[in-house]
């Protein structure tokens, strides 16, 4: 599942009741701005959908500000049932074949600069949902030709011919997201595998593409497991690496097991920037699509 990295910093229970005290590092300002607020008032106006609002996205003022808005496609439900992520798990919706207009209509319409696309697994179809992602990918160009955008993907349970469809869309970057260590990915990511990711990655670049990938961290890892899945991600080719702070969806969600202090993350980003990333954010409140607009090179 790909989206479970944008979680909200304003975690609440069914009851309304905080899961945990944040600690001081991770309390953000309300989102203000005049791009911000001509933006929601769009969104609200014609009832757009974005994960920014639908996640509660910490960085929404600011990156809605810099004309930036992250699109899911292919339905609210997945079926993977990953232990972070808060979408639901079940049987999806038949595929919307309008749904491509629809979105490259809202980006359009948001006059959005730089557009980030992401969607739940679809393991029920035999494409993996490729063909809807790639021609989304066409309307947008067609509709916004001067917008750029990252397609932040599933794996596609690793099917080749399924990844070549969103290489030969040829999108500005493509996102993958390892989201965890080696060692907690089969109790983070149950359906999906950690060397599987990898090889997406790799095949990505090997045909010419711009590639990113994103990390949680305080979901039991060592230090030394992030500095090694760094070490994996940079042998893979990746260019962006993401780093940010998990925070517990509901109480049926994984717990957090640490509050990773800023400190650590800035060693984080040392070390990565040693192992020649194009650019590396890390930071409690980094987010898979957080400066996207800034990773387009």
């Amino acid at each position: 599942m790909v989206v479970g990295s944008i979680m909200s910093e304003e975690i609440i229970t069914e009851e309304k009741k905080p899961l945990y005290k944040k600690p001081e590092w991770l309390r953000v300002k309300l989102p203000v701005g005049k791009e911000y607020l001509k933006v929601r008032d769009i969104v609200e106006k014609h009832k757009l959908h974005t994960i920014c609002q639908s996640g509660n996205c910490p960085n929404m003022g600011e990156c809605w500000g810099a004309g930036t808005a992250t699109f899911m496609i292919l339905g609210n439900i997945c079926t993977r049932s990953c232990g972070f992520c808060a979408v639901a798990t079940g049987k999806p919706l038949p595929v919307d074949w309008d749904e491509p207009e629809r979105v490259a209509r809202s980006v359009k319409l948001m006059n959005v600069k730089h557009c980030v696309i992401t969607s739940v697994d679809r393991d029920d179809l035999k494409d993996g949902g490729s063909i809807i992602w790639a021609e989304t990918i066409k309307a947008i160009r067609k509709i916004s030709p001067e917008t750029k955008f990252e397609c932040l993907i599933p794996d596609f349970a690793g099917k080749k011919e399924n990844i070549l469809r969103i290489v030969e869309a040829r999108p500005d970057i493509v996102s993958h997201n390892i989201e965890t260590v080696r060692r907690l990915t089969p109790l983070v990511r149950i359906q999906a595998k950690y060397d599987r990711s990898l090889e997406v990655l790799k095949f990505l670049k090997s045909h010419g593409m711009k590639t990113k990938s994103g990390l949680m961290v305080g979901l039991g890892e060592t230090d030394d497991e992030v500095y090694q899945t760094i070490d994996d991600l940079a042998e893979a080719g990746v260019d962006v690496i993401t780093i940010g702070q998990y925070l517990q969806p509901t109480a049926r969600h994984l717990k957090v097991q640490r509050f990773v202090h800023p400190d650590t993350f800035a060693a984080y980003k040392e070390y990565a920037l040693k192992k020649n990333f194009r650019y590396v954010e890390s930071g409690p409140l980094v987010r898979s699509s957080y400066h996207a607009e800034q990773h387009v090179f």
